[in-house]
């Protein structure tokens, strides 16, 4: 295979395949895991990617083997915009998808239709309505709940996304596996993960082995099904024996899946970052307004991979609160 079309792979061998971008830093929700209290400076809108650019460094991607493209945020759907952006990435290759907090998504149903999108993450992280507007400081749950509904009669595939934070929603695990029982949708749950601002301890994370720990409390084993995860899955599946749905646990923090990592990140101000937990970026708008050649860019980052959490292998490293002081905080790295 010519070297310039070849597959990115880094020192690991592993393969990059997956490109998740981020489309803005704005979100119309303002959870505190994601997005610190007192908010975050905001990029110019002129050091943002637009359409154009986004679609460009998108085939750069494409060139080198990227076949699957997520749009984050922030919450995507905020552009204006976002019509165009997605009607241009439809004409890739790749498979297409989006995450939301679904607040105004059913407004673009026809549109993700017809751009090839089937698959659709819904951040979700409470079933009550009260609690809802605490984690967001919103009174949509009412309107989000329905449109995972509306999702679901339409024709998606629906993954829910909950992060799972002790004190705060830890004792809704059992709502949310109940929620699989007669709605065909992908529960899972998120380890609640450290960013700069967002206040992160090791004690308010709840770990894979306490979640199953509840629910094999509640359910006979032969009940609990564990399934075939997908290659490259960062989560460990499971469905309920008669459920229409299944769940998922994604342990970051207590069982990192790095070995299989075939995800590289591009934020909404055009940097990439070949970890969540990298403080390294990689400057690719202004080497692309610059006429610059990207390529080696994101090869250069690519192949600089740490084998494990950006270098953070052990868990007294990860667990240092300076570690991630110096990363972005959530909400502007995307989703």
């Amino acid at each position: 295979m010519n070297q310039a079309n070849s597959p990115l792979t880094d020192t690991f061998g592993r393969h990059h395949n997956y490109l998740r971008i981020s489309l803005t830093e704005r979100c119309n929700l303002r959870c505190s895991y994601c997005m610190p209290v007192d908010g975050v400076k905001l990029s110019p809108a002129e050091h943002l990617m637009n359409a154009d650019e986004i679609y460009s460094i998108a085939k750069t991607f494409v060139k080198f083997g990227v076949d699957k493209i997520r749009l984050t945020g922030g919450e995507p759907l905020v552009r204006k915009d976002f019509p165009k952006i997605i009607e241009l990435l439809s004409t890739l290759n790749v498979d297409l998808s989006i995450t939301s907090n679904a607040v105004s998504i059913d407004r673009h149903f026809e549109l993700l239709k017809k751009t090839g999108v089937k698959t659709v993450n819904i951040s979700l992280d409470t079933l009550n309505a009260e609690r809802f507007h605490s984690i967001t400081f919103r009174n949509y749950f009412d309107k989000v709940y329905q449109n995972i509904l509306n999702l679901l009669n339409e024709g998606f595939k629906v993954k829910i996304n909950a992060v799972l934070m002790r004190g705060v929603n830890d004792d809704e695990i059992l709502d949310f596996i109940a929620f699989t029982k007669d709605h065909p949708v992908a529960f899972r749950f998120i380890e609640f993960m450290p960013f700069d601002g967002n206040q992160w301890k090791r004690e308010k994370t709840v770990s894979y082995l306490e979640i199953m720990k509840k629910i094999q409390e509640n359910y006979t084993d032969d009940q609990i099904i564990r399934l075939q995860d997908a290659p490259n899955d960062t989560a460990k599946n499971y469905s309920i024996k008669g459920y229409q749905g299944t769940f998922a646990i994604i342990s970051t923090v207590t069982h990192p899946f790095c070995d299989q990592c075939n995800r590289i990140r591009l934020t909404a101000n055009g940097h990439l970052k070949n970890c969540l937990f990298s403080k390294k970026e990689n400057d690719l708008l202004t080497a692309l307004r610059n006429n610059q050649d990207i390529e080696s860019i994101v090869r250069q980052s690519v192949s600089s991979k740490f084998a494990v959490r950006s270098g953070m292998d052990a868990p007294e490293s990860f667990e240092d609160p300076k570690q991630h002081q110096q990363n972005r905080s959530m909400i502007t790295i995307g989703g």
